[in-house]
């Protein structure tokens, strides 16, 4: 290809396009994969429930701490090359996790999980960057794109596994960042530097109601999210459900995430604010909680509203900080504080439910803890929905 070609404004055009889409296809898949082999990883390596819980906590820390640099990575060296490097990250994460050793994988799971930080913090400033007058569009494919991608992952990982064992199984997933890696080594650099970038204080955030409201709304979501990720198979297999069908419905979760991006983007046009759709996607996880614990056998149906829903809340998230934003600084800097006090709390999703479910014999507790955290959802996606922005200081 002609360097007059690549350089061409149709071309770039579909680069940043391809280069979103398989962006956000890393962000959620090396994670999530993991949940349907903790089962295996637990016999292969002789790992007790507690340390196998790490596995699926310590990528929740890592986003946490990660989100505390990404703006100032992203001021100083660019967002193209920082997106680069955390791709890099992730890729190399995937890989030593996959070498077969306890400590690989928990040093894997961490380079990951940095990675991934540094991606999910960037993306709102990606699409506002990119794509400044399709924000909604923007996001919703990047929202299909998790759901494919880490329905891929969530389906294939166990048959894989048991062919050619668990290693091969986690180590396939890299396909994806080596992928997205390709895309974003084409894109032309950018014509401003990015230390020229006049960006808002930090300060201003953390004194905003509006971004408290949107970081809760987010750290609630995150803790659900994971903690059925985590702990979805177990649940299954308490009500009867085989490994290979606890993984495909763990699949179609992912899969059901896909969706809320087919139609989100032209439903939200339509309003000037986004209050009700948050409440309804936040009170569509609440039925699917309540309907898991009264109907496990309808299980199908309940797993893919709740991966509906959350889906739903995320990629609302995501939008407030385009939408709620005055720059593509000012919306990392939002995003790092939403996603460092976020995961920070869903960091603890997976551990106390284990403990509730530990403590009750059953899933019942942690089930009904999770119907009154999407309540709260709804509320702060009421507040956080309203058409405001945050003042510049």
């Amino acid at each position: 290809m002609s360097e007059h070609n690549r350089q061409s404004p149709h071309f770039q055009g579909w680069v940043l396009l391809a280069g979103l889409i398989l962006m956000a296809a890393c962000l959620r898949a090396p994670v999530t994969g993991v949940g349907p082999l903790i089962g295996m990883l637990q016999q292969e390596l002789r790992m007790d429930a507690a340390t196998a819980g790490l596995l699926t906590t310590l990528p929740l820390l890592m986003f946490s701490l990660g989100s505390l640099f990404a703006a100032t990575l992203a001021r100083r060296w660019g967002l193209g090359v920082t997106i680069f490097g955390a791709l890099l990250a992730v890729v190399a994460g995937v890989m030593l996790r996959s070498a077969g050793s306890v400590m690989a994988l928990f040093a894997g799971t961490a380079v990951i999980g940095a990675g991934i930080a540094l991606g999910n913090v960037l993306l709102p400033s990606v699409v506002k960057t990119d794509f400044p007058d399709r924000v909604p569009m923007a996001t919703s494919l990047s929202g299909i794109a998790m759901g494919v991608a880490g329905a891929i992952a969530s389906v294939c990982v166990v048959p894989l596994a048991l062919w050619f064992g668990w290693q091969v199984g986690l180590a396939a997933i890299a396909l994806v960042p080596l992928a997205a890696l390709a895309v974003w080594a084409l894109r032309a650099p950018p014509e401003v530097s990015p230390s020229s970038v006049e960006h808002t204080s930090g300060a201003a955030l953390w004194r905003s109601p509006l971004a408290w409201q949107i970081t809760f709304f987010m750290g609630f979501n995150s803790l659900m999210f994971y903690s059925m990720a985590s702990w979805l198979p177990e649940i299954l297999a308490e009500n009867g459900f085989s490994a290979v069908m606890a993984g495909t419905l763990h699949g179609e979760m992912q899969l059901a995430s896909a969706l809320p991006g087919l139609f989100l983007a032209p439903v939200i046009a339509r309003f000037s604010d986004q209050k009700l759709m948050a409440v309804a996607m936040a009170l569509l996880m609440s039925a699917a909680l309540l309907g898991l614990l009264s109907y496990p056998g309808w299980a199908a149906l309940w797993v893919a509203a709740f991966g509906f829903g959350s889906s739903g809340c995320f990629l609302l998230a995501m939008m407030f900080m385009a939408f709620r934003t005055h720059s593509p600084i000012q919306a990392a800097s939002l995003s790092g504080m939403a996603q460092f006090l976020g995961y920070l709390l869903a960091a603890t999703g997976p551990t106390l439910a284990g403990g509730l479910h530990e403590q009750w014999s059953s899933w019942q507790a942690p089930l009904l803890a999770g119907v009154g955290i999407t309540l709260l959802m709804a509320l702060c996606g009421a507040m956080a929905g309203r058409d405001r922005k945050i003042a510049v200081s």
